[in-house]
């Protein structure tokens, strides 16, 4: 398992080869992040798209939406969303994050897991839009929920990472390349979780 080498400013950089990995436990307090969740709950418009795995067509296991600048489509294991216009609390959110990150993003890709039956599989962010060494900035509301990393080739590398409501992720440089990363589904008994990721579609 990787270790944490150093905490800064609230923040825990992991030790990982091939990867850099920024994870900030709270960018919003306990109270904003409930406030925020509310209205993203609420306010979001929420779709469920179909998606075809291994020649077999299902519902997604979770619920999406697609914000960003106009004219940027973002596309992902055959589903094309074409995206609604940046509101209020979603520009908010996003001018927050590029202060942290210091890096500006075209596109936020939503998703709400209703409960844990709602889940998403092993994959990486590596779609062609989004170009070489993307990054990738994961803000979590509501139920904290696992999010597990493992290494393509190497599968003593792994690390799992409880995220809280108010919490920010940020993957970048060969992270995609070299990682996969989930959010698995759990028997316990829990509450909705919502998830904006920021991206920058080239």
């Amino acid at each position: 398992m990787a270790s944490l080498f150093e905490n800064l400013n609230d923040s825990i950089t992991f030790d990982l080869p091939d990867a850099e990995i920024v994870y900030y436990p709270h960018i919003f307090s306990t109270d904003k992040s409930d406030d925020m969740f509310r209205h993203l709950l609420d306010g979001i418009l929420w779709q469920q798209d179909d998606i075809t795995l291994f020649g077999k067509t299902h519902a997604q296991p979770r619920l999406t939406a697609l914000y960003g600048n106009q004219g940027k489509p973002y596309s992902y294991s055959g589903i094309v969303m074409k995206p609604h216009p940046w509101n209020a609390l979603l520009t908010y959110i996003k001018e927050e994050v590029e202060q942290i990150c210091g890096f500006p993003f075209t596109t936020v890709l939503l998703n709400q897991y209703r409960d844990g039956k709602d889940s998403n599989g092993w994959h990486a962010d590596d779609e062609k839009e989004l170009g070489r060494n993307p990054v990738i900035a994961s803000v979590s509301f509501g139920t904290e929920r696992f999010f597990h990393l493992k290494h393509n080739t190497e599968p003593e590398q792994k690390l799992k990472i409880l995220l809280e409501s108010g919490s920010l992720l940020l993957m970048k440089g060969t992270t995609q390349h070299f990682w996969k990363h989930q959010i698995p589904k759990t028997t316990k008994p829990i509450g909705t979780r919502i998830n904006l990721t920021f991206r920058a579609i080239k």
